[in-house]
């Protein structure tokens, strides 16, 4: 017995790759205990930015991402490359710089915190999630300041746009101090902070007071803002390993500033939406909420 059997075979000139479970994913607003549950998975675990704002991205009832948000900094270098009407400039006064802060928080925000558990990394989730934030956070202006977006383009695939990488301000002071003060590579804290271990204990406290006198007097975290009046108090309790942490973020950083305007009028955001919303409308576009789901 024979059979005649027809052989159909297609080709996609344009195959695109799904995960099922996308689906099922929602983006929405979370509390402090989802950054509890993920952030041993971010190398920033430690501390919390000024006015945190937490929100999830939620498969079922497991929380497998969370971005904090936070309030964005009065005075940022990129910043004015972006919005040059905001840098300070001759005859500034109390009230100009008033106003500055009051218009840069009403309508800036920035992402400060961002984590995706392990299982679900490498599937689009993150710059997805990143945009639908932004614009659920409702604020005419969302930013971020981040040194993997030189190596991953989850900003830009979330319809960021990036200044050029700089230098960080104390670059050239920082790397006087400890090329005056270390053996060791600036970038390697471990070995900075071996070497002062291993000299005398009256030569380590006098080298750990001089890296505490260096920060306080050249950081900017230090010494603006509220933390001018305790300033003192704060690096004075530091660790040595916190220090010389704080020493080599304010000269050796260098992470890329990106900015995305928000689309869509104030207001007309849903705070929960499902991560696929992302590909309704182009990352500049607003969204289109009456899509089929």
């Amino acid at each position: 017995m024979t059979f005649d059997v027809d052989t159909l075979i297609e080709r996609n000139p344009s195959p695109r790759a799904s995960f099922a479970l996308a689906r099922e994913m929602m983006v929405e607003r979370g509390d402090k205990s989802d950054w509890d549950l993920l952030h041993d998975l971010h190398y920033k675990a430690e501390a919390l930015p000024f006015g945190p704002r937490f929100w999830r991205l939620r498969l079922f009832d497991e929380t497998i991402g969370v971005i904090v948000t936070g309030s964005p900094k009065g005075m940022l270098r990129e910043r004015h490359l972006v919005f040059p009407k905001l840098a300070p400039g001759a005859g500034e006064t109390k009230l100009t710089n008033t106003n500055r802060y009051l218009y840069i928080n009403q309508n800036f925000r920035v992402i400060s915190r961002f984590v995706v558990d392990t299982m679900y990394r490498g599937i689009g989730v993150g710059y997805r999630m990143m945009n639908l934030v932004s614009r659920m956070e409702g604020n005419t202006f969302m930013e971020i300041q981040s040194s993997m977006s030189k190596f991953n383009l989850f900003g830009q695939k979330a319809g960021f746009r990036f200044v050029e990488p700089m230098n960080a301000n104390k670059f050239d002071a920082g790397m006087k101090f400890f090329r005056s003060h270390f053996e060791a590579s600036p970038q390697d804290y471990l070995a900075i902070v071996g070497e002062i271990e291993g000299k005398s204990p009256a030569a380590a406290a006098k080298l750990v007071q001089a890296c505490k006198d260096f920060y306080l007097r050249n950081s900017a975290l230090e010494n603006t803002g509220a933390n001018r009046e305790r300033g003192a108090a704060r690096v004075a309790a530091m660790s040595t390993v916190e220090v010389i942490k704080g020493i080599q973020q304010m000269s050796l950083a260098s992470p890329m500033y990106g900015v995305w305007k928000c689309p869509d009028p104030k207001g007309s955001v849903p705070d929960r939406l499902p991560i696929l919303q992302f590909d309704r409308q182009g990352p500049n576009e607003r969204l289109k909420l009456d899509a089929p789901q």
